[in-house]
């Protein structure tokens, strides 16, 4: 049957909103309309009428006005999509129609109001200088490592002798909190391990236990962080009422073949190897992380067109209601606690656009470039993602596999992390070794 010959006139265009008025000839909407009851003709069954017997009018008595409905919303589908064919524009959400009018005899008349996608040309990769920072594992790091896992694996050992905390035991302590004389969530502790040194409390609560023995008491002042995560605590003047019930200390750690086989391995090289890797993954991991943004901040500079208000009002809603979770539970960082709603949503609504800005970049480099995920790829990063749960995989693995949408939220970073690459590969990357410690502070560094 030949297309339906539509009229389209567009009547508004502001930015990337686009309005149109379609019209379909009456007599092609009556063509689709009866084409569709003779199709259903040939298969329904009727009392007194034989298979593809039944006459025309009395199919239409029986499913006119559901047939009508149903050709009306397939030819506003498929003529909605062959006026922004026509017109090369790709959406950037589905369309809002308005029916104007529809009726047997009729034309179909419809407004069409949508919002496209940008048009703009990705800047010239190769411009682009970055600095790729690695770090060698040292000896100490894999040792100081094969400790820590040492800490998780070992029970340390009650002290018999009667002497007074040091850095490095573990204490088990009772401790009470208070602010201004008011107990805070949080603040309150029973039978808590903690190993002095670690850093693990603020400011020098750690400090003021050494020396204490089993049963002691004392009252420890510290002061809150100005940058403190709690914005009710941040900065502020706290009293602990501590008792040290016990005192604890581990074992010396003394790196040989039997360490090595209480922790599961054979010989203390294959441990010393194996620690190694990981620790390389975690440079690797922080290394990639620290080029990524560095080239996500290039590109936002680069780049500076308009985005679709509503893929940006979407994304600026999903920030707005954690800041909001975040207030409620009073974990707004202090510096923005202090920030009026205004200007909070004024500096988020700015993230939000840089995010949908590079998204939509970063899905037009990969059109152009047909870069894709494969299913190979994505059965990996699925398996990848069910072992991060023991246990659990088979329920993992069902998730993605049954739940609608799931497959493309774990499609969509496997995309992005492959278009990195290819922009990567274009720009110009230098590399420079640093130490160890500098690289794992830089990303706390950058934020």
């Amino acid at each position: 049957m030949a297309q339906a010959q539509i009229q389209v006139e567009e009547t508004g265009k502001k930015g990337l909103q686009r309005e149109f008025n379609v019209k379909v000839p009456s007599k092609d909407v009556e063509k689709k309309y009866v084409a569709r009851l003779e199709q259903i003709g040939r298969t329904v069954r009727l009392p007194g009428f034989r298979p593809g017997k039944v006459p025309l009018q009395v199919l239409q008595q029986r499913f006119g006005p559901g047939t009508r409905t149903e050709v009306l919303d397939r030819m506003i589908s498929e003529t909605s999509q062959k006026a922004l064919n026509d017109r090369k524009l790709r959406p950037a959400a589905e369309p809002k129609i308005e029916l104007v009018a529809f009726a047997e005899g009729q034309d179909l008349e419809f407004k069409l109001a949508i919002e496209v996608m940008p048009e703009f040309t990705p800047a010239d990769f190769s411009q682009i200088a970055l600095e790729r920072v690695t770090a060698d594992v040292a000896d100490k790091a894999i040792e100081d490592a094969i400790a820590r896992i040492v800490k998780t694996v070992r029970e340390p050992e009650i002290i018999a002798e009667k002497r007074g905390a040091k850095m490095g035991d573990v204490v088990v302590v009772d401790f009470d909190g208070s602010v201004d004389g008011k107990r805070e969530p949080g603040m309150k502790g029973e039978n808590h391990r903690l190993e002095l040194g670690s850093k693990s409390f603020i400011d020098n609560f750690e400090e003021q236990l050494v020396g204490l023995k089993a049963s002691d008491k004392k009252t420890v002042k510290v002061k809150f962080p100005a940058e403190y995560h709690a914005a009710n605590l941040a900065g502020k003047d706290a009293v602990f009422e501590v008792e040290l019930k016990e005192l604890r200390a581990q074992k010396p750690v003394v790196m040989n073949d039997d360490l090595a086989m209480e922790l599961g391995l054979k010989t203390l090289d294959e441990l010393k190897k194996r620690v190694a890797e990981d620790i390389k993954t975690d440079y690797d991991r922080i290394s990639r992380a620290i080029i990524k943004r560095g080239l996500m901040d290039k590109l936002a500079a680069l780049h500076d067109f308009e985005v679709p208000a509503g893929m940006l009002e979407s994304e600026f809603e999903g920030i707005w209601q954690q800041v909001e979770e975040s207030k409620k539970r009073g974990e707004l960082p202090a510096d923005e606690a202090k920030k009026s709603d205004e200007q909070l949503k004024k500096d988020y609504r700015a993230i939000a656009e840089r995010r949908v800005r590079l998204g939509l970049l970063l899905s037009e480099v990969a059109r152009l470039n047909s870069i894709a995920v494969s299913s190979t790829e994505l059965r990996n990063a699925m398996i990848a993602e069910a072992k991060r749960f023991p246990g659990q995989e088979k329920a993992v693995v069902d998730y993605y596999t049954n739940t609608q949408g799931a497959l493309e939220r774990l499609r969509a970073p496997q995309l992005e992390e492959k278009v990195i690459d290819h922009i990567l590969s274009k720009a110009k990357v230098t590399e420079r070794k640093i130490p160890a410690d500098e690289l794992v502070k830089m990303p706390e560094e950058m934020d």
